[in-house]
């Protein structure tokens, strides 16, 4: 019979919570276990959970219950993230065959928590209050994707948005030391690796343990490294936004031209609603000074609509703001009332069919901005970082420093390698992607 120690891992979410599965992964791999594809092959199943998303509880338990006939047969359960964090004991309640249930703050705990699970305990959890000041930080990260490394600078969230459940399941605010973050960016630089991604709930409220370095300073030191090319970051809060980190951008050509700044609302008044401790007008002072920027920086935003209170009224100021700053690319959602929020106690009163409307209205005007912007970069020549091919479309695909996809043909015999750097000529351009040739 065999000892092995096998595992699958399934990752729900965001780009936090894949970045944390490479973390988890190495961190078992060190203990002795081996990745396997499916859940058929693994002795341990875990589930890396986000709750952001309406019903994202409730995908976990079904996944759970899609495969708890595999507990028989004598695998393990685990559930990991936000959802473990936020129902805490109450998932051994609903999934008894789960043995273990751990929030991200206790990620640094799992070689003792995996120790226990082989000893033979069924009810193993860990649990982090909001007080939490510990960072999940590890040198066993097994880096999943072949070409950009992910660096989480910063934990938790300390806004308390009134619909967002993240304060909740991640706990504080607490930052990484300058000098660690950056002696891992030198280790993903001498991997080969030439793009770095900074990664935060709200990343540029970083701020420096040591009290070395802003986050702009730490972004433009990190685009320092020998080796790197580009270094984007994601997400940042307008309200923590400062004008040093486009000056940053200005002077560091490896700083990638382009800014994810959600803004959610284009009205004042539901932003109050929303707790989101900024005005529109302080936001677009800060999409002026992006805009004024030497190069030009694309603009990409998440909105949500039909927020309890929201008028139609409001959504014009929301309709007006798209207009006016001309995103290139808009995450849009349907509010949905998540567990443990300020927002749960508010009236929402606002029809599921009316907040459908308004969310395509939205998504429909924004993709003929988008159709407008995309077609301005007809001729020019980008430099792609490829990422893929598309064999049956005869086409390579990439991204430029604005993280707008790009596809395009390659007249070489030899194609060029994922995370290689090819300039391209756009001759096409759709809504969502530009099209080209290698030069």
């Amino acid at each position: 019979m065999s000892t092995e120690k096998t595992f699958y891992l399934e990752t729900f979410g965001c780009q936090m919570n894949a970045h944390d599965s490479e973390k988890v992964i190495g961190t078992l791999q060190q203990e002795g276990y081996r990745q396997v594809e499916t859940e058929l092959e693994a002795g341990l199943i875990l589930y890396n959970t986000c709750s952001i998303r309406d019903k994202a509880e409730q995908k976990v338990f079904n996944r759970l219950n899609d495969y708890k006939k595999l507990h028989k047969a004598g695998k393990r359960f685990g559930v990991l993230g936000c959802v473990a964090q936020q129902e805490g004991e109450k998932i051994f309640d609903r999934a008894p065959y789960v043995s273990l249930v751990s929030g991200s703050a206790s990620y640094r705990k799992l070689p003792e928590m995996l120790s226990r699970l082989e000893s033979g305990e069924s009810r193993i959890t860990g649990l982090d209050d909001r007080q939490t000041d510990e960072t999940f930080e590890t040198e066993f990260t097994a880096r999943q994707n072949p070409f950009r490394g992910y660096i989480t600078i910063i934990e938790g969230c300390d806004k308390f948005c009134s619909y967002c459940v993240v304060p909740y399941t991640r706990g504080k605010e607490r930052s990484r030391g300058s000098s660690s973050v950056l002696a891992e960016a030198r280790r993903i630089a001498d991997q080969g690796y030439t793009e770095i991604q900074l990664l935060g709930q709200n990343v540029n409220s970083y701020r420096d343990p040591e009290g070395k370095s802003s986050f702009a300073e730490l972004l433009d030191a990190v685009g320092r490294i020998d080796g790197i090319r580009r270094v984007r970051f994601t997400t940042s809060h307008p309200r923590d936004f400062t004008r040093d980190i486009v000056q940053a951008i200005d002077a560091n050509p490896a700083l990638c031209d382009h800014v994810h700044l959600p803004v959610q609302s284009g009205s004042s008044r539901v932003l109050k609603m929303m707790a989101r401790e900024y005005t529109r007008d302080w936001y677009l002072e800060r999409i002026s000074w992006i805009k004024a920027a030497k190069r030009p920086i694309s603009l990409s935003t998440d909105i949500i609509v039909g927020f309890p209170g929201e008028t139609a009224e409001d959504f014009i100021e929301t309709m007006d703001l798209l207009q006016e700053v001309q995103y290139d690319c808009v995450f849009g959602f349907k509010y949905s009332a998540r567990p443990n929020t300020p927002a749960l106690t508010m009236i929402d009163s606002i029809p599921e069919g009316e907040k459908g409307s308004r969310l395509q209205v939205l998504l429909d005007r924004q993709r003929e901005i988008q159709r407008t912007n995309y077609s301005k970069q007809i001729g020019q020549s980008l430099e792609v970082m490829v990422e893929n091919q598309n064999p049956a479309r005869g086409q390579i695909a990439g991204r430029s420093s604005q993280n707008k996809p790009v596809n395009f043909t390659n007249p070489q015999p030899i194609a060029p390698a994922p995370g290689s750097y090819v300039k391209v000529k756009i001759t096409g351009a759709f809504p969502n992607s530009l099209v080209g040739e290698a030069v």
